[in-house]
């Protein structure tokens, strides 16, 4: 199978170049993509490739120095019609188990006023939770294991058991060991209880304590707190950042200080819930524009630009456009060239979310920013979390001075918020160093290059065994297509019965048609470790026959690049 390209240009390249259209005569789905390709960039990026062996030149003014390789490949049709029936199916049973409720047939357990409230306005609404009464609780056991053990490359997990189909759990007392953990935001291994960086959490904790018990603007403010953020701002390579201590509430907290009525903000379909909160909190009219979808984007700025605000036709007061680094349910990753193009063009402000993409992308662990090689400076407001590469909790904002000082002032999480816990910041302190190498180590940059190597070589040996999965094939975020709602709890159950823990994603999380499992790979992941979880997954696959994919092997990812490859045969 060779790789889909998009088609360059109507004219022929200059200097020798060669451009290569899309293979097998595809066209672009409305949505920019190539759906059944593995390359898959939407018009406007296109890509040359030179004559030289191992180079490639982009066609759209160099602002891309690496190609942009994402797969997003269709829903087989049989597999699309037999996920409806499955919903269906699933949907008539449900409303017969209502039935069956009503009349005191079947045993009811889902929360219900008292009989001397019937006259009340309904606190449940019986309609609204039909989803999670009839579908939900069948595959429950799927969800909120409790492990007992540190969340690295291995865990424990609390075994327990249902006898009234999930709606109660029993605990046996027993635990299951050494469960191959591929569920976790453990990107770069430092969520450990042991080595330098526990020691110096451990260090602070019996020095400072746990609790803070207050503000940062009140008794709250620790000489740990401002070490971490003049290291946090020297790590991202901005002026200056401040550190919230939870990171959902950095994003949902914030935005809504630094937009407000008559702005506007432009937000990617599939960004995370932290940040819908947020803008939908700010009262800033929000529009929405298809997910990595440059041509949606530049469509709502112009048209932004043109009528200003409704009715009144006054310009916007400022226009936000707010992405992700990684995508946690894709595993796609922003277009952020082009979209910092766009944001330049139009005199937009831009705030990138970077929770998946600090520390897990780019030569130096340094977020989606250095992985596409560009300026801190083209970036407002520089968002993140340390729940994930880093090991611990929280969140940070980076940008200009003035911008940090401005939310000092007005951020809600600034002024009502406790503080960050001492020891969680001293582990943030001692992976951050360890990353940047001020350690004296080579163990934060060996991670991060094992993490890189973990993630081309996972998705890799997944697509070859034949399964469809999602994302860029750099994100550690690998989703797994499952689609029909049975094999949702099937493959969860399934993969824990053989030692592998996996989190699964169905509606209304994911689309209807979409349910998936989303595997998260790790630098704590030894080369066994991923070839038994992908034998084992593979195995899955056979028994609840889930490899959909139409394209069984691609080039290996190990080569050095061969324009060959490519190339297109002549007419």
């Amino acid at each position: 199978m060779l790789l889909g390209m998009t088609e360059c240009s109507a004219n022929k390249p200059a200097n020798g170049e060669v451009c290569h259209r899309n293979k097998n005569g595809r066209k672009p789905g409305k949505n920019g993509y190539v759906k059944n390709g593995y390359h898959l960039h939407q018009q406007p990026q296109k890509y040359c490739y030179p004559k030289e062996k191992g180079q490639q030149t982009p066609c759209n003014g160099g602002l891309y120095k690496r190609p942009f390789i994402e797969s997003f490949e269709e829903t087989p049709m049989l597999v699309a019609v037999l996920t409806y029936m499955g919903y269906g199916i699933l949907t008539i049973f449900g409303y017969l188990r209502d039935f069956l409720r009503e009349w005191k047939i079947e045993k009811c357990h889902i929360a219900r006023e008292r009989e001397e409230q019937k006259e009340f306005v309904p606190l449940y609404q019986d309609f609204e939770n039909f989803y999670t009464r009839n579908l939900y609780m069948r595959i429950r056991d799927s969800w909120n294991r409790p492990i007992c053990s540190v969340p690295g490359a291995k865990m424990d997990l609390v075994e327990r058991v249902s006898h009234d189909y999930n709606w109660t759990f029993d605990y046996t007392g027993k635990v299951v060991k050494d469960v191959i953990n591929l569920g976790s935001y453990n990107y770069l291994g430092f969520a450990e209880n042991s080595g330098p960086c526990a020691d110096a959490a451990a260090e602070v904790t019996m020095q400072y304590g746990v609790g803070v018990s207050g503000t940062r603007q009140e008794m709250g403010n620790l000489d740990k707190h401002e070490e971490l953020e003049k290291l946090v701002a020297r790590f991202l390579g901005v002026e200056s950042a401040m550190v919230f201590g939870m990171g959902f509430a950095t994003n949902s907290m914030n935005i809504p200080a630094l937009t407000g009525k008559g702005c506007l903000i432009l937000s990617d379909e599939l960004n995370h819930a932290s940040l819908v909160l947020g803008a939908r909190l700010s009262g800033s009219t929000i529009r929405v524009f298809k997910h990595n979808n440059m041509q949606s984007l530049e469509k709502l700025l112009r048209d932004a630009i043109v009528h200003g605000q409704p009715r009144t036709h006054r310009p916007w007061k400022k226009i936000l456009i707010v992405v992700e680094g990684i995508y946690s349910m894709e595993g796609s990753i922003v277009r952020l060239p082009e979209v910092i193009a766009l944001k330049k063009k139009y005199k937009a402000y831009l705030y990138l979310d970077e929770a998946h993409s600090i520390g897990a992308l780019g030569p130096h662990g340094g977020g989606v920013l250095d992985y596409f090689g560009l300026d801190p400076r083209d970036v407002d407001i520089m968002m993140g979390t340390f729940t994930k590469s880093f090991g611990a909790a929280g969140g940070y904002i980076g940008g200009k001075r003035e911008l940090i000082e401005y939310l000092r002032a007005h951020s809600h999480s600034a002024a009502y918020a406790t503080s960050m816990s001492p020891p969680v910041a001293q582990q943030i302190i001692a992976s951050m160093k360890c990353i940047m190498g001020e350690d004296g180590t080579t163990i934060g940059q060996e991670r991060v290059r094992q993490l890189a190597e973990n993630t081309t070589y996972f998705r890799r040996r997944l697509r070859e065994m034949g399964f469809i999965i999602y994302g860029n094939n750099d994100s550690p975020v690998v989703p797994v297509m499952l689609y029909m709602p049975a094999k949702i709890g099937a493959f969860g159950r399934e993969m824990l019965k053989r030692n592998i823990g996996v989190v699964v994603v169905g509606f209304p999380a994911t689309p209807i048609i979409e349910s998936r499992a989303r595997f998260c790979v790790s630098a704590a992941h030894t080369r066994e470790m991923l070839d038994t979880a992908l034998s084992v997954i593979s195995e899955v696959g056979d028994l609840l026959q889930i490899k959909y994919s139409q394209h069984r092997t691609i080039p290996s990812l190990d080569r050095p690049f061969d324009e060959t490859t490519y190339e297109e045969e002549e007419d």
